[in-house]
């Protein structure tokens, strides 16, 4: 009988990167599945560009296939470490660009992101920061700016630029988790 049968469970982000440093394809095409939007989201914010997301977000992709033996879960979870990957090459693509000026219309025209879920939960996220970290986390994650580049922009020491930017981000995963924040209504309901 059917209704014997225990329910197929998914297997985790960490079995499907096991699964990819041991050659499997269909490991990369589900991890493509469930964290590509993100990706997108985040390179259509920093890059602005369709065809160089679209590129820099495959190379990610094959970046994390190509080093999945390397993966640590201690230090990152899959979802951490996919954007990490595809933060770095956002961000070489930025630093590939010529110099060259945009026309106005250029700097004016609407991007539309794949899906404005994503692009909505992370402009709350940064919105729960308060004006110090939302500039450190923008300059950082959407402007491309190093450590010590934001230490020099900013006149603090390189350690406190760290620590600040790792508080901030954990404010904004406490919030993504859903804890109790500004926007969230009595009985855990959201605004």
């Amino acid at each position: 009988m059917a209704a014997d049968l225990p329910p197929v469970q998914e297997p985790t982000d960490e079995a499907l990167i096991r699964a990819m440093a041991a050659g499997q394809e269909e490991a990369l095409r589900e991890l493509h599945r469930r964290h590509a939007r993100l990706l997108y989201s985040l390179g259509h914010r920093m890059l602005r560009q369709r065809d160089d997301v679209e590129s820099c977000v495959q190379d990610a992709f094959m970046n994390a296939w190509r080093h999945a033996a390397r993966f640590d879960p201690s230090r990152a979870s899959v979802k951490t470490w996919l954007v990490s990957i595809a933060h770095h090459r956002f961000l070489q693509e930025l630093r590939d660009r010529p110099d060259v000026a945009l026309e106005l219309e250029e700097w004016d025209a609407p991007v539309q992101a794949p899906d404005p879920t994503d692009r909505i939960l992370a402009t709350r996220a940064v919105q729960v920061l308060d004006k110090a970290q939302r500039e450190l986390v923008e300059l950082a994650y959407y402007r491309g700016y190093s450590h010590s580049e934001l230490a020099a922009l900013t006149g603090l020491p390189i350690g406190t630029v760290k620590s600040r930017l790792r508080a901030a981000l954990e404010r904004m995963r406490g919030h993504l988790a859903g804890r109790a924040g500004p926007d969230t209504l009595e009985g855990g309901e959201r605004a």
